[in-house]
């Protein structure tokens, strides 16, 4: 990544340290960045390098340092609870504007990498990597891949297509081969299908299956013969995360109505299950919801809650995302604090919205724990994590963010001034 700040040597002392490999906390802790922008060490401050090799030095005051976090389900193209339709009525500038305010948002929070699982162009992965825009290192889905009439089809019926750019239609297996090579051709990093029905589509229900297996399969098949992309399923009713299971997408997204049988299949396969939890705690409130999209979110959300309990319970590999759009960007740690309440660990937590999160986008050689010779992106936050997991998702609370060993935002006190 280019940048106008320019990368230094740091080195960060007096810190406690979450590394975001699950092992125990080191409360006195130090961690070096090399002016590469790669960390040279993190650990106790009894065997860290000499003082005195770093440009810039800082005081993290007793302070957790943790590693940058992922939000691996975002639509950073969309006003929270704005429809996609609605996008088509602001002038294009405003809309490349206010894109740019909601990526430095999440950035603040603490989200140095994000998923976008439709309707953000390629194009602001390469304004964030050439250091036009700052914002969370970025991969795109671009469009979603769904049937006539499913959950990503908001075409009126002359054919007008109000998704702004966010829909690729595909009807049969040669359809959806089409629609992967369409979405790659403008950039994608992964591709994204509609395995089911959703809440705020006004014309199907969670429970409607989406792609037919065959046409995931299909999917999944293009996008391994054009570099191995992965693939994510937008994926509610149990009926339709099978399918997509035995289709063999990599994600899970949602995965409300996740079944024993299905939790058991994601374990075999090695699925990840982003749960969006946000979604469902963000609040339901009848004045404000169109009537169809109430009715639904009031019928699963109990349901959603007792089966990503059960998923937590299972061990299933989770990573973090919050469908941020549809709840509020920039408080997307908030997410973490969900997990918890639904009875996984504080720590586990933690690794998943790092290291787990990191395996799922492929980059966990480079990105999600604090360890030597990976890219230093790391946050330092007030207060204990592990005792309150909500300090997280409070973007006050995130007093220093660090990206690929820039200083993104600095809130510390002057003595301990990044």
């Amino acid at each position: 990544m280019t940048d106008a700040n320019p990368r230094t040597a740091l080195r960060v002392h007096h810190a406690r340290l979450i590394d975001g490999t699950g092992a125990s906390p080191v409360d006195d802790a130090v961690v070096t960045i090399d002016a590469q922008g790669s960390i040279a060490y993190a650990g106790p401050a009894a065997t860290a390098p000499p003082a005195g090799g770093a440009d810039r030095e800082i005081d993290a005051g007793g302070r957790t340092v943790l590693p940058g976090f992922f939000d691996c389900h975002v639509h950073l193209a969309y006003a929270q609870g704005s429809p996609p339709s609605r996008r088509a009525e602001l002038d294009p500038v405003l809309v490349t504007l206010d894109t740019a305010t909601r990526l430095r948002q999440t950035l603040d929070a603490g989200i140095t990498t994000a998923r976008d699982l439709g309707g953000l162009s390629a194009g602001f992965r390469t304004a964030v990597e050439s250091g036009r825009i700052v914002g969370p290192r970025l991969h795109t889905a671009v469009r979603i891949i769904s049937h006539t009439g499913g959950h990503a089809d908001v075409r009126l019926p002359d054919g007008t297509d109000l998704s702004a750019g966010m829909s690729e239609i595909a009807d049969d297996t040669a359809a959806a081969r089409l629609a992967v090579r369409r979405v790659l051709r403008d950039g994608a990093d992964l591709v994204k299908v509609c395995a089911t029905g959703g809440m705020g589509s006004p014309y199907d229900d969670p429970d409607d299956e989406g792609l037919l297996e065959e046409e995931i399969r299909a999917v999944v098949d293009e996008a391994r013969r054009h570099g191995g992309k992965p693939v994510a399923a937008h994926a509610q009713g149990n009926a339709g995360i099978l399918n997509a299971l035995r289709g063999g997408v990599t994600s899970i997204e949602h995965g409300y109505g996740l079944d024993e049988r299905a939790l058991d299949m994601a374990g075999e396969r090695g699925v990840f299950v982003v749960p969006t939890l946000s979604t469902v705690y963000a609040g339901i409130n009848k004045e404000t919801m169109p009537d169809y999209h109430y009715q639904k979110k009031t019928r699963w959300s109990g349901v959603t809650k007792e089966n990503i309990a059960r998923a937590i319970e299972y061990g299933t590999r989770i990573a973090l995302g919050t469908d941020a759009a549809v709840g509020p960007h920039g408080v997307n740690l908030m997410e973490l604090g969900y997990l918890v309440d639904l009875g996984m660990d504080p720590m586990a937590a933690i690794v998943a919205g790092t290291r787990t999160s990191a395996e799922l986008l492929g980059v966990a050689d480079r990105l999600g724990t604090l360890t030597a010779g990976r890219t230093a992106d790391l946050v330092i936050c007030d207060g204990d994590p592990l005792r309150d997991i909500g300090v997280l998702g409070d973007p006050a609370n995130m007093v220093c963010v660090v990206q690929d060993g820039v200083v993104r935002k600095d809130l510390l006190p002057t003595g301990g001034r990044c």
